[in-house]
């Protein structure tokens, strides 16, 4: 059980790794008046979102690994549920982070940097909220 928790951790780090760097780079490209690095920074946002997704989908599977052993007691547990609704929406979040890639790729983004600076931190609230869920384990 402590390497798929400790996998389960490896793996979510490096998926949020992903989550906090790729609207970063939609903030450069909305901001950037060269459409020699606007092009660059399409590709390198390309490059990581095909970089980080697996690591979706292997965060994932290793929770559902932990989740299956101990299911009677997750099922009981308001923070539990609480936190599957954080990733639920966090999965959601990496979707529209392929959304914006895919009409920056297309040049046909309208975006701001303003939005997507206030993008950006989404995944941050979400981190904070996940992981205070999962240690302090609250009674809602």
């Amino acid at each position: 059980m402590l390497w798929l928790k400790a996998f389960h951790i490896i793996f979510m780090v490096c998926w949020f790794a992903g989550l906090f760097y790729l609207p970063r780079i939609f903030v450069y490209h909305a901001s950037s008046e060269h459409a020699e690095t606007r092009a660059q920074l399409a590709i390198m946002a390309r490059k990581l979102y095909r970089f980080v997704t697996p690591f979706l989908f292997l965060t994932a599977g290793f929770g559902i690994a932990l989740l299956h052993l101990n299911w009677d007691y997750y099922q009981t547990q308001v923070w539990w549920w609480a936190k599957f609704a954080g990733v639920a929406f966090l999965w959601v979040y990496h979707y529209q982070c392929g959304r914006y890639l895919k009409i920056i790729l297309e040049d046909a983004d309208w975006h701001t940097h303003v939005f997507y600076r206030f993008f950006n931190e989404i995944p941050v609230l979400f981190l904070f909220a996940i992981v205070i869920l999962v240690v302090l384990k609250p009674t809602l």
